[in-house]
């Protein structure tokens, strides 16, 4: 059964220091089982296992707080903490041409899609589990679609636009989408698959298979995943939604990887993909070779 969690009427005692200590130790039990996670991820976890409530005050007052307590005391590793709202922009540069080749093989790859018969693509609503979600795809170079909600004109272009040189290629491309389950979440894959079939017509490209992974009704009962009321007042998208909403954050991150992992591995062979990484080490060698004096 679905569980909602409502906000508490009262203001509850404020909690002991053996209170605090035995979260901190949730916290480093929840996020140490299945690093990296966000912010958001970890409150959701510690409001399953029933550490916390779910309410923004718990979120704002408790979570954050203490993860930002924990990571400066150098209780919690910052790594194990992803944050793909705020990024930083620099040139990248190399210090010699020896510099630049040894970078070069460093991080030589060959695309493991374009190896595959088909051409994929996950889309993902929020922007904050991207990083969470880049864990899977970028092992099969996949391209990881990050919408922040519904998805603009300009973003479905550059879409439709690989779409036609997968087709040129002979590849037939597959969507999988996941968000969250509300009046916007669920519209949101409707909206990729109806504008893409528009512009491929208008491309003479086949239009893609889209298909919705998560969240769905079934994956919230299957993992008891907190609701919360949807909001409706001023929201038309919310006529024909029929429940509550849950954020695509509450799901395990193992879970949603997992998910991700499952979808790509349809089309793309994990064993053939190790078999591509075996060869690009060698070639990496090759690359090393060109540097001024050769190998060292």
């Amino acid at each position: 059964m679905k569980t909602t969690y409502k906000a508490c009427p009262t203001r509850r005692p404020r909690r002991s220091k053996a209170d605090i200590d035995d979260i901190k130790r949730w916290i480093v039990t929840v996020v140490g089982e299945d690093p990296p996670m966000t912010v958001r991820q970890i409150f959701y976890q510690l409001v399953v296992a029933g550490a916390i409530e779910k309410t923004e005050e718990q979120y704002q007052g408790t979570v954050i707080r203490l993860l930002t307590d924990m990571r400066l005391a150098g209780e919690l590793p910052f790594h194990w903490i992803v944050d793909e709202s705020r990024r930083v922009r620099i040139t990248e540069t190399y210090d010699s041409v020896a510099h630049a080749i040894e970078q070069t093989a460093k991080f030589y790859r060959r695309s493991a899609l374009a190896q595959s018969s088909d051409y994929i693509e996950i889309w993902c609503e929020k922007d904050a589990l991207a990083g969470v979600m880049w864990d899977a795809t970028s092992d099969y170079d996949v391209p990881l679609m990050v919408s922040r909600g519904m998805p603009s004109l300009t973003f479905l272009y550059g879409s439709a636009q690989a779409i036609r040189r997968a087709a040129v290629a002979g590849k037939q491309t597959y969507i999988y989408q996941f968000g969250d389950h509300d009046p916007s979440g669920v519209l949101i894959p409707k909206t990729i698959e109806r504008r893409l079939d528009e512009m491929c017509q208008r491309l003479d490209c086949p239009p893609p298979s889209v298909e919705r992974v998560a969240l769905t009704e079934d994956q919230i009962v299957a993992f008891g995943l907190p609701t919360r009321p949807t909001k409706r007042d001023g929201n038309r998208h919310a006529n024909g939604f029929v429940g509550d909403s849950v954020e695509l954050d509450a799901l395990p991150p193992r879970e949603l990887r997992a998910m991700v992992r499952t979808a790509i591995e349809q089309h793309i062979s994990p064993d053939e993909t190790a078999v591509l990484r075996a060869a690009e080490d060698s070639e990496r060698d090759l690359l090393r070779a060109l540097r001024p004096g050769g190998v060292t």
